[in-house]
């Protein structure tokens, strides 16, 4: 994960409170109405969503920018191919 700056956020879902694999559902439609470049921005609370985007964002060759912990929720932005 890179450290760079987070652009603005083209779009937010709240996943919280949701388990996979709805979170990655959720952000996959998310990502399909955002363009080419922009961010995503993705909140959850399921402790498998860590790795679960990880490896969403390696098949689907989106950019997992960064993702950061905030008490019991997880922070996720994807950069759309």
């Amino acid at each position: 994960m890179s450290s760079q700056e987070i652009g603005s956020v083209a779009l937010e879902v709240d996943a919280s409170g949701l388990k996979c694999p709805l979170p990655i559902l959720r952000a996959k439609k998310a990502l399909a109405q955002i363009q080419s470049g922009e961010v995503l921005k993705v909140i959850t609370t399921d402790t498998h969503a860590l790795t679960d985007f990880q490896a969403f964002a390696t098949q689907t060759g989106n950019l997992l920018l960064k993702q950061e912990e905030a008490g019991e929720t997880l922070v996720h932005y994807l950069q759309r191919r």
